[in-house]
């Protein structure tokens, strides 16, 4: 796609990090790809860290997006897991921002309304919406599903995501 733009989508997480790369031309996407980031259950907190960030930064290096969204975190009911989703999640914005590319972030709901139509839906309706509107699209896991998502939702989203960002640079 001439004019396109490529748009990275990260679904945050500790043990799996789901990605994305679409192209956005217009009304118009296409699939280029999705994958899973898994960090070792095993290692310390600051070695799962850093997994997660080289294998992001590896996506990031290998698919050359021009524009970046991550699900915002929600809060649960355990606290130790909403700080380390929080940690993950700083690496998922951490990656892209590092890169140069702005990154807009989407409630989990939001996601859900730009993919599935409403805002509220499990992860089996959320793949199979995404099957639907890409039907070219591969993922490995419900993560990387989420991912693609959150690339869509930023696709339907980004010119007034883009149009407040120029406004704030502006003030």
């Amino acid at each position: 796609m001439s004019n396109a733009i490529r748009i990275m989508g990260i679904d945050p997480g500790l043990r799996h990090t789901g990605w994305a790369v679409i192209e956005s031309q217009g009304n118009s996407l296409r699939f280029i790809d999705a994958g899973t980031v898994r960090s070792d259950s095993k290692a310390d907190l600051a070695s799962r860290l850093c997994q997660l960030h080289d294998g992001l930064a590896s996506v990031l290096h290998e698919h050359q997006p021009e524009e970046a969204a991550v699900e915002a975190t929600f809060v649960n009911k355990d606290a130790t897991a909403t700080l380390k989703l929080g940690q993950a999640r700083g690496i998922a914005m951490l990656v892209p921002a590092r890169a140069g590319l702005r990154v807009a972030e989407y409630a989990p709901n939001a996601v859900k309304k730009a993919v599935i139509g409403v805002g509220h839906g499990d992860k089996k309706q959320i793949s199979m919406m995404v099957r639907v509107l890409m039907p070219k699209a591969r993922f490995d896991t419900e993560h990387a599903a989420d991912a693609i998502a959150i690339a869509i939702c930023h696709a339907h989203h980004r010119q007034s995501v883009t149009s407040r960002l120029a406004l704030e640079t502006l003030k």
